[in-house]
């Protein structure tokens, strides 16, 4: 189970840092961009969080 948890956590992580880098790609305005960002952000966290059974 552990192993499992952790390839999740890395899978969650890298998910989030392809996605923050395709928003900044984004032909978007400065706060769109942010928000954005801030959205992905938030969802990748609430993502860890589930799997450290938080949730």
């Amino acid at each position: 189970m552990g192993v499992s948890v952790l390839i999740g956590i890395l899978i969650t992580f890298l998910v989030v840092i392809l996605v923050l880098y395709l928003v900044q790609r984004l032909p978007l305005d400065a706060r769109a961009r942010q928000i954005a960002q801030i959205i992905v952000i938030i969802i990748g966290i609430i993502s860890l969080l589930k799997y450290l059974a938080v949730f």
